[in-house]
């Protein structure tokens, strides 16, 4: 399996570990909150490239395609 397909199926599952929408699916959690991570830095390590990646998905309307890897595996 390539590091970038474990990565995509640790993304659908992970959720947010605290805060607001702690239990959130990070792909689930609503744009303005992601949005307002982009402007304030998302956290770092793997967490904060997941949320990254996150705002690139639903900036260009491909969140669907994590939520098909969620039911996969």
């Amino acid at each position: 399996m390539t590091q970038d397909k474990q990565f995509l199926i640790d993304l659908s599952k992970m959720k947010m570990p605290f805060g607001k929408y702690l239990g959130t699916f990070l792909i689930d959690l609503p744009e303005h909150y992601i949005v307002w991570y982009k402007t304030k830095g998302f956290p770092k390590g793997k967490l904060g490239k997941q949320m990254e990646l996150v705002y690139e998905l639903k900036l260009n309307g491909l969140e669907d395609l994590v939520r098909e890897i969620k039911k996969r595996y």
